[in-house]
């Protein structure tokens, strides 16, 4: 379909490239719908691979550790909350499906979401592959590995467009899911509501 509310192609290209811009500065943001919650997606993304690697290390201390894990629970928040402004602006466009359109469960946000963490993965998988102070071995592994994500996100990047095609015809139709993240909300975790209080 020519005329696609989004365009996977354009999307997995900008997520290659901001991958690669902000591992040497930051970038304006974007200030253009849908662009803006895409890019805030991968952003969060972006610093929450980074925040997990960090987790990881266990010469920097508890303190180190603890504040890895707020950030990794604020980056997810703040992902899922970007894919779910896009899905709400996404299927607020589309038209009325068909009374037959099958139901489809992951929405064109959700595989957006995976795409961009498909994208950081294959970035961090290169450089393993190319590390000079690794081994041969490992070299040459992480070189298959990077040639097999590269079909899965290509072959994901086709899969979104003829979802969002299916979408458009109303051949297809999907639902927006809320997250409903519960362990950043005081009220719902009961690690938080049943701490007990300073005197």
């Amino acid at each position: 379909m020519k005329n696609s509310l989004i365009n996977a192609e354009e999307i997995v290209q900008l997520q290659i490239e901001w991958t690669h811009r902000w591992h040497e500065a930051p970038t304006p943001p974007k200030t253009v719908e849908p662009w803006v919650a895409i890019e805030r997606n991968h952003r969060m993304n972006f610093d929450l691979w980074h925040a997990e690697d960090m987790a990881r290390r266990d010469d920097l201390g508890p303190a180190s550790v603890r504040d890895a894990k707020r950030t990794i629970d604020r980056c997810n928040q703040l992902r899922n909350d970007a894919i779910e402004q896009f899905d709400v602006r996404l299927l607020g466009q589309l038209p009325p499906a068909g009374s037959d359109a099958a139901l489809h469960s992951e929405t064109p946000g959700m595989i957006v979401d995976r795409l961009s963490i498909m994208a950081l993965k294959i970035y961090h998988m290169h450089i393993e592959a190319a590390r000079e102070s690794a081994d041969d071995e490992h070299r040459r592994k992480c070189s298959h590995k990077c040639a097999a994500l590269k079909e899965q996100h290509d072959d994901l990047k086709r899969c979104l467009q003829v979802l969002m095609d299916e979408l458009q015809s109303g051949a297809r139709q999907c639902k927006l899911y809320r997250q409903f993240k519960m362990y950043n909300d005081a009220r719902l975790n009961p690690q938080l509501y049943q701490k007990p209080t300073r005197s």
